[in-house]
């Protein structure tokens, strides 16, 4: 999964109607006019790095360092008003003067700034800021981890920044409260869950804590990794402060946030969180699943794809226990593998140092199917232990200059319930050929507009990593029946997923029946499950866009294969479907027929073979 910023900065919706726009002969590109287009660009994109100054960190832009977002409602009614200006701007381009990238940079940016208005009158759903696995309440931690601690300078940016968070907490409270105000708020089992991720960044007591008691937060933990430039004695200066900051500005901030949580904010909990139950809420989430899955699916039609796929994997789940030779039912099945021993590692570093083994093999074997790959290296580590056991793995992509490196970030505490024979399509998914490969190829994109190298359209992007989860059995994974169940296992997840999501907020289903539902049809821990249940409830719509994805990348490399034949080459289609950055799912299909187009063209020289 990318950061939850990110979703929430970039996801988008586009009409197909708006994109999927018809072929006529275009006149030469106009020289004055992509300038201007891209002066739009350049002075949107400044003014989202001053605005979003968190973003910039994790981008690699370092400028504004020592801010954080300024989330006041006089910033945020002015952060719509240049989202408008812009937009009145770009609307001005004539589009049929540019070339065939910049109309397409040109149609994504224009309904980007649409999806962003579209929102903007939900202003309970927007106040919904508190997350079941990621959210405000772990987000500093997040931050300070991802921050650049070489320099001195860069040091001092996040003390500057730890001195600003008490104000940025008091904004966040007076936005909740503003949701509260308006019958938006989180469930139960929800808000139980901030409240464990917050507990876990706090001391147990609120008494003097020593310096060591203070060292083990993890708003100290970069402090533990200055730069060895940093003279000693300066360093010990730095840490010295940074313990100060942590104890009378960070955690009394972080404690003022529980306290109204555990508070006004708990006894307001809603019953089920889906969306429907919410004032005009069933608007908003027919909203957000165009948004993350880029059509204009029905959500009955979506709901029915759920029911197709979860039928076929099924089967196929069926196949590999007969291949087992299991005499009992999937119930049964799953138990055994979920607690026979072993099918688990004995420690969280052997959990680390499976993935990083499998993670060598897995990129020797790379190049079968990609006829160019990044440059960009990525790692892999355990995930802050204050998010819990329960929290599903991630990615974190590299700074757009390639200065940091790509990081999946596994659950390596939660090892108990991590099986062996899972690790194998996760692997695929966060790192490579999934996640990384995509987010470091897009980085480097150097002709496209900084925004499109770092957009993401929820479907393009875990669409691109589902599918990537398949490319394993050609890159050496899935050797033996319990790591094809493994990968059987995810995919049924990501069926289920379109299925107990609009069921949550669009049918009525209760968030027992969907964590019932998810454990019976997929046999996840019901730990895990209930885990994803509450994130599908914090986050309408995000999980839709993973299986909607896949399936569509699915049906155009068969229309590739079968169009093409002989000229099918996979590695030249892969790298179509990575070349343009994360695009809604019409313009990747637009892109890949002209591709096709032109491979088919007998004139045309460079056709693959």
């Amino acid at each position: 999964m990318k950061t939850a910023l990110a979703r929430t900065l970039l996801a988008c919706t586009l009409a197909l109607a708006a994109i999927s726009l018809p072929a006529v002969a275009q006149p030469l590109p106009d020289a004055a006019e992509a300038r201007r287009l891209h002066a739009i660009f350049d002075e949107r994109w400044e003014a989202l790095m001053k605005l979003h100054p968190e973003w910039g960190t994790y981008l690699g832009d370092h400028r504004y360092g020592d801010r954080l977002h300024d989330a006041s409602p006089t910033a945020e009614a002015a952060a719509f008003a240049a989202t408008r200006r812009s937009l009145e701007q770009l609307r001005a381009i004539r589009r049929d003067a540019l070339s065939a990238t910049d109309r397409t940079s040109l149609d994504i940016a224009i309904h980007t700034l649409q999806d962003q208005l579209r929102f903007e009158p939900s202003i309970g759903y927007r106040r919904l800021s508190l997350g079941a696995i990621g959210g405000f309440q772990s987000g500093f931690a997040d931050l300070l981890s991802a921050s650049p601690v070489a320099q001195r300078s860069q040091v001092e940016q996040m003390l500057a920044r730890m001195a600003a968070y008490p104000q940025r907490v008091e904004q966040e409270l007076l936005r909740l409260r503003e949701g509260l105000a308006l019958g938006w708020v989180p469930p139960r089992a929800v808000q139980e869950r901030v409240l464990a991720i917050i507990d876990g960044q706090l001391p147990a007591q609120t008494l003097a804590q020593t310096p060591a008691q203070i060292e083990k937060s993890p708003f100290f933990e970069p402090f533990t990794k200055l730069g060895t430039d940093i003279p000693a004695a300066a360093r010990q200066a730095l840490q010295e402060r940074a313990r100060r900051a942590i104890a009378d500005q960070v955690q009394p901030a972080l404690r003022r946030l529980r306290a109204f949580v555990a508070g006004d904010y708990m006894a307001a909990a809603r019953g089920g969180g889906g969306l429907k139950d919410y004032p005009g809420g069933a608007a908003v989430y027919a909203a957000l699943v165009q948004s993350h899955t880029t059509t204009d699916l029905s959500l009955a039609q979506v709901h029915a794809i759920g029911e197709r796929e979860v039928a076929r994997l099924r089967g196929e789940i069926d196949g590999v226990m007969r291949e087992m030779a299991w005499q009992g039912d999937f119930a049964s099945f799953v138990k055994h593998l979920n607690t026979d021993p072993k099918y688990f590692h004995a420690s969280p570093e052997a959990l680390l140092a499976s993935h990083r083994s499998k993670a060598k093999q897995l990129d020797a074997e790379l190049p079968k199917l990609f006829a160019e790959l990044p440059r960009a290296t990525y790692g892999i580590k355990a995930m802050p232990a204050h998010l819990g056991t329960d929290r599903a793995e991630y990615y974190q992509p590299p700074a757009l200059d390639g200065s940091t490196p790509g990081w999946f970030l596994a659950n390596a505490q939660g090892y108990r319930t991590r099986p062996i024979w899972g690790e194998e399509t996760l692997l695929a998914h966060e790192a490579v050929p999934g996640h990384h490969l995509q987010n470091a190829r897009a980085a480097e994109l150097g002709e496209l507009p900084k925004f499109r190298r770092a957009l993401w359209h929820t479907a393009y992007g875990e669409g691109w990593a589902l599918y990537a989860e398949t490319l394993g059995f050609q890159l050496g994974l899935y050797k033996d029946p319990a790591s094809r169940f493994g990968h059987l296992q995810w995919q049924m997840v990501r069926a289920v997923r379109l299925m107990v999501d609009t069921g949550l907020h669009a049918q009525g289903w209760s968030r027992q029946r969907a964590i019932d539902f998810m454990i019976a049809q997929t046999g996840l821990d019901p730990a895990f499950a209930s885990s994803e249940i509450d994130r599908y409830t914090s986050g309408p719509g995000q999980a839709l866009g993973y299986m909607i994805g896949q399936l569509k990348i699915i049906e155009l490399r068969d229309r590739a294969k079968q169009r093409l034949g002989e000229r099918f080459d996979i590695r030249r289609f892969h790298m179509v479907v990575l070349d343009s950055g994360s695009v809604p799912l019409p313009v990747l299909e637009r892109h890949v027929d002209e591709w096709i187009a032109a491979q088919a063209a007998p004139s045309n020289p460079n056709r693959s073979p």
